[in-house]
């Protein structure tokens, strides 16, 4: 039951949290990944996915696990019917390295390749989310949506999340810089206003809670959005 499974993953996220907080408050480097100067990874980041798989993989040795860290260091990201854990253990490690406060853990659970289980926990401003698929998403146990939402008639009323991404090469970064154009210029309707936390997943969150009236970005990867995909659409969002 996702019921029984959900507190292994709060409980997960909390204990890796601690590590992440530390390590922000001690001011951690970072090394760029291989051929991106703008894609970082630190010690933390390693820690913590090793962590959390081995915990999982503990506990539920029959489900299949997809991280960033692993996939960056050459395991192939194989997402088949059964059930598969799919995790960004420091998801913002750009803001983390700068001390810049939307930083996560994202710890997502796929089931025949739907979403149904997602836990984001930002341990600077101990912020949980939390969603099972049917049964509504928490913010510290609170319900989401925050605040009542309305619904937005035009891009011009919205409130938008958005963010460059860490790929800069010249295709994805022209097809961005387009979309950013048609959100922002005034001619195409420009939105009311964009914002980019840094974070996929805590952008996801922002829209949930009502924060945010739309996120849109392209070239993200399966477990920057695992988890949040869940908190979003329980509450009351669409994706």
């Amino acid at each position: 039951e996702l019921s029984d499974i959900l507190p292994v993953a709060v409980a997960l996220a909390k204990e890796a949290g601690g590590i992440i907080l530390q390590a922000y408050t001690d001011g951690k480097s970072a090394e760029t990944k291989e051929g991106n100067s703008t894609d970082l990874v630190t010690e933390t980041d390693q820690a913590v996915e090793k962590l959390v798989f081995g915990r999982l993989r503990f506990a539920f040795p029959e489900h299949g696990f997809i991280g960033e860290e692993s996939v960056a260091a050459g395991e192939k990201a194989i997402l088949t019917d059964s059930p598969t854990w799919i995790v960004d253990p420091i998801d913002g490690t750009t803001n983390f390295v700068h001390g810049y406060p939307f930083v996560c853990i994202s710890i997502g659970l796929v089931d025949a390749h739907k979403p149904v289980l997602g836990v984001v926990y930002n341990p600077i401003l101990d912020e949980l989310y939390t969603a099972i698929v049917g049964k509504g998403a928490l913010l510290n146990g609170q319900s989401l949506p925050l605040r009542s939402l309305s619904h937005i008639p035009k891009l011009s009323e919205a409130l938008v999340a958005t963010e460059f991404g860490s790929d800069r090469s010249d295709v994805p970064l022209s097809v961005k810089t387009q979309g950013m154009h048609a959100l922002t210029a005034a001619t195409a309707g420009a939105a009311h206003g964009i914002r980019a936390t840094g974070s996929a997943a805590l952008n996801l969150s922002m829209v949930a809670r009502g924060s945010c009236d739309a996120y849109w970005e392209c070239g993200v990867h399966v477990w920057d959005v695992a988890a949040g995909i869940v908190i979003l659409q329980e509450a009351g969002g669409r994706v």
